[in-house]
């Protein structure tokens, strides 16, 4: 039964005149964009200032290193406000970097600025908790290649520069990261 029908559509739709037969793909581009236009845009948090992500658990374990000890990188980076300073530097230098800024358009940037500020400010020991996601999940649809995370680092190096971060503890952090290169770039 189901043949014979399709059978008799198909002869139908061969009779009609070409213009006539219906543009199937621009009624599902039509449909779609109905659909997407109907969604709303998410609402940022009223506090926060960021979108909402899916659920996860945070913990201290997903900033990708464990803290230095003591508090002498902490004082190399000038406490939180400096830490705040490099990461706000790195961002305001990455999203405008044309080798990298296409990375950062669909992000939320507003989360983006403060979960790298946690990670830096655990990391260095400087008493914050990192509530952002694993380094795996976080990096998992960005597709970044070697030389992305080169280009990051450049920018975080110009910034730790600005802050008058000494040239060791510079050296001492950045090896402290470089480990999550492998859960960081997916290509």
């Amino acid at each position: 039964m189901i043949s014979l029908i399709f059978a008799l559509t198909l002869a139908s739709i061969q009779d009609m005149p070409v213009d006539a037969v219906p543009d199937i793909a621009s009624e599902s581009q039509s449909e779609a964009e109905a659909e997407a236009a109907a969604k709303p845009e998410p609402q940022r948090d009223p506090v926060t200032g960021e979108l909402p992500v899916d659920p996860y658990q945070p913990s201290n374990a997903h900033a990708g290193a464990a803290p230095f000890a003591g508090t002498g990188m902490r004082d190399a980076f000038h406490g939180q406000e400096g830490i705040r300073r490099v990461v706000n530097g790195m961002v305001d230098r990455a999203i405008v970097d044309p080798r990298i800024s296409e990375v950062f358009v669909s992000h939320d940037l507003v989360r983006l600025r403060r979960t790298l500020f946690e990670q830096f400010c655990h990391i260095l020991n400087a008493g914050c908790d990192y509530t952002g996601r694993d380094m795996a999940t976080s990096h998992r649809d960005l597709g970044l290649q070697i030389d992305d995370l080169n280009v990051l680092v450049e920018n975080l190096q110009a910034a730790m520069a600005d802050e008058r971060v000494g040239f060791a503890a510079q050296n001492r952090f950045l090896a402290k990261l470089a480990p999550m290169k492998r859960d960081v770039v997916t290509r």
